[in-house]
């Protein structure tokens, strides 16, 4: 389905009348669960590409209010929910406008011992958020189950990357002790497109779809989707992570990383070249003689 302005104008003036003459403008965004438009000058509008994403609308209204309460950076806060209809047949919402920009690959935030520590201070702040009633997040699943996709994803990626290194990295985070313990609150996909970075610090996060309890290791990937060897060291003793935690994060990026990748690549470029650079980065730090 194509989302114009023309219909974000349509819903806003319909269901939310008194917001109907401020000006509708599309974000330029490679994510793919939501189209998101501004809306004036502090808000957002996020329309669900899929019926998947549009159940995160309900989970994001009840449960952003109080994670902002409890944690260090700005999150958006839903202002209103828009209802299905014959325009729009999704769930939708209007949220506050978060200023910032996306990091990429190789931006000089992602150098940044700031911003790393910014990101363990988020992390720690989510977990100690009590987890009653809380869901499960979106990748709460242990590791291991994903190894038959992660597998398939990698055949599919025959002569990309460099397979035999990415099969020992992937080994390697599997030889890992599975989580044990209570599972805690995780943001669940941090990466470039749901965080806003302004001079080389954390600025915002965004995108709450995949929250809830998991394994503590889940918000780890963000070492890599976000950070350089040197800020990664400095994101992991920040946050104190073990060796077992810290290899089953390094799996965890390496196998969305793969999906994505293997899913994207023809698609959305963005989201292909921040996958295959997470896989590099992850593949670095593979000891040469686990690849033998």
């Amino acid at each position: 389905m194509i989302i114009e302005p023309s219909l974000v104008r349509g819903l806003i003036a319909a269901q939310f009348p008194h917001w109907a003459d401020l000006p509708v403008e599309a974000v330029d965004a490679s994510g793919t669960a939501n189209a998101i438009y501004r809306l004036g000058t502090d808000k957002a509008v996020r329309l669900p590409r899929t019926d998947g994403s549009a159940a995160d609308v309900a989970t994001e209204h009840r449960w952003l209010p109080r994670l902002a309460e409890q944690l260090p950076f700005p999150v958006p806060l839903p202002l209103a929910q828009g209802a299905p209809d014959k325009a729009f047949p999704r769930p939708w919402s209007v949220c506050t406008w978060l200023d910032g920009t996306n990091p990429g690959p190789g931006d000089a935030s992602s150098s940044s011992d700031l911003l790393a520590a910014d990101l363990a201070e988020l992390v720690l702040a989510l977990r100690r958020i009590d987890p009653a009633e809380a869901p499960p997040a979106h990748r709460s699943e242990p590791l291991a189950s994903r190894d038959p996709a992660t597998r398939e994803a990698l055949a599919a990626l025959g002569g990309v990357v460099d397979a035999e290194a990415v099969a020992a990295s992937w080994k390697e985070s599997l030889s890992a002790p599975p989580f044990a313990d209570r599972p805690v609150w995780v943001h669940g996909d941090l990466q470039p497109g749901n965080v806003l970075v302004a001079d080389g610090r954390l600025n915002a996060v965004i995108d709450f779809g995949c929250t809830g309890l998991a394994d503590p290791a889940v918000d780890l990937i963000a070492a890599w989707y976000l950070l350089t060897a040197g800020a990664r060291e400095t994101f992991r003793t920040a946050i104190a992570a073990d060796d077992a935690t810290w290899t089953r994060g390094r799996g965890w990026a390496l196998s969305i990383a793969l999906l994505e990748l293997a899913h994207y690549r023809e698609t959305n470029p963005v989201m292909a070249r921040i996958a295959a650079h997470v896989i590099e980065e992850v593949v670095a730090e593979v000891p040469g003689e686990a690849r033998a």
